[in-house]
Order: structure tokens, then C-alpha cells, then sequence
């Protein structure tokens, strides 16, 4: 039913990211955003790869934060 951007793959970030992949009805497409991809990449395969989409973002960088949230239109 809806997109949501998750920006971070750490302790926090992942149970977030295991809570709203076990609700398909609310969190239609999730993307995980981070600045190590290769985090997001295991905590999607962790849950399902094909629930997760990944990026690699520094959420510091306000240009490219804007550009990847556009992108994906959470």
C-alpha cells in the first residue's frame, strides 16, 4: 500500500526494517538506504530480497538525500 524510505542498516534500522517487512498490507516497497550498501545489501537478503530495495546514501549530503527520496517518491 505504501513506499517508505529507511536510512540506516544499523541495530535500530534492522528491526525496523524485519517489523515492516512482516506487514506487506501497510509497507508495499521498502527501500534501505545507508552509507555502506553492502549492510543494506545482507539485512535485505536476511529478510527477503525481493521486499527490499537497497541504495547508498549519506544522509549529510542533503543534494543527494533529496535526489535519491525523488527517485523513489516515498
Amino acid at each position: 500500500m505504501g513506499k517508505v524510505l529507511l536510512i540506516g542498516a544499523g541495530g535500530v534500522g534492522s528491526v525496523v526494517a524485519y517489523k515492516m517487512a512482516s506487514l506487506p498490507d501497510v509497507f508495499s516497497e521498502i527501500m534501505l538506504a545507508s552509507r555502506t550498501k553492502s549492510k543494506c545489501d545482507i539485512l535485505a537478503e536476511r529478510i527477503g530480497r525481493n521486499r527490499i530495495k537497497t541504495s547508498q546514501i549519506d544522509a549529510d549530503n542533503v543534494p543527494e538525500l533529496v535526489k535519491l527520496i525523488k527517485s523513489f517518491g516515498p
